[in-house]
């Protein structure tokens, strides 16, 4: 199992940025996906790195998180990411966590740990710019 981890604080409400947050769609297309499908509690994202189209179907989950998936259907053995905030004086600090194995019968020698963990570290960062936009009220939550 592999652990990709990010934390960020900035000047904001914390209940602005839940609600930014659980808004699935803008949040999963601020993270830079190609495609993103909300149905419910269900995701589809797609994402094309090159000449590959990598494709996940998500579900959210209960969990003492403000929000939480894992993969349903996709190129992981599993995949769970968990999304935290922490309430500061006028401060918020979110912070993410993707846990995943690979399925090393479907991904093969094209991915390794080191490429995914890289590319969901950019991911986190665009959802990180996108709530620190929206509670600095430069981007409307949608």
């Amino acid at each position: 199992m592999e652990t990709v981890s990010l934390s960020r604080s900035f000047e904001g409400d914390v209940d602005t940025v839940r609600e930014a947050m659980l808004d699935l769609e803008p949040f999963m297309e601020a993270a830079g996906f190609s495609e993103v499908d909300v149905d419910g509690e269900d995701m589809t994202i797609r994402n094309h790195v090159g000449l590959l189209t990598i494709e996940l179907d998500l579900r959210c989950v209960e969990t003492d998180a403000v929000l939480a998936y894992e993969q349903v259907d996709g190129i992981f053995e599993t995949m769970t990411t968990r999304y935290t905030l922490e309430a500061g004086e006028g401060t918020v600090t979110v912070t993410a966590t993707t846990d995943f194995s690979l399925d090393v019968g479907v991904v093969g020698p094209i991915l390794d740990g080191t490429i995914i963990s890289r590319q969901r570290r950019k991911e986190l960062t665009g959802q990180f710019d996108y709530l620190e936009d929206v509670a600095a009220g430069t981007v409307p939550a949608e």
